[in-house]
């Protein structure tokens, strides 16, 4: 059984070209500044710019307002958002709506009470 893997926090060539040729579905591009492997959008555009046909882009975001995620997708053609942040179900719905994306909802879980944090996402997101 195959089974389809995402590669996050890719930063370079190298690092992307590896992840298509492993076989990656997705490959995750990390918007969120702090972290060290971050990419703006003008890397993620070029870093894409030749990605072959059937692996998704897929576009991490912590808390991101309207105007962060207007910047990203006006430069690079993303197949998936990712919310790792503390987004409210209601803000992912707006998310889904206004930028007609599929939304990944990451939520933290250190116990099984988390689980339902997780349920109160399940109209709204498309995966966890």
């Amino acid at each position: 059984m195959a089974v389809p893997v995402k590669i996050c926090g890719l930063s370079t060539q190298e690092t992307l070209d590896a992840a298509v040729q492993g076989g990656a579905a997705w490959v995750g591009l990390n918007f969120y500044a702090p972290s060290p492997r971050s990419v703006t959008p003008a890397q993620a555009a070029g870093l894409t710019a030749a990605m072959p046909e059937g692996v998704s882009k897929v576009g991490l975001v912590v808390d991101g307002d309207d105007q962060m995620f207007e910047t990203i997708l006006s430069q690079v053609p993303l197949d998936l958002l990712q919310l790792h942040g503390s987004e409210s179900p209601e803000r992912v719905a707006q998310v889904k709506s206004r930028f007609g994306l599929p939304v990944m909802k990451v939520i933290q879980v250190s116990g099984p009470e988390d689980l339902d944090t997780a349920r109160t996402y399940e109209d709204v997101a498309d995966c966890f």
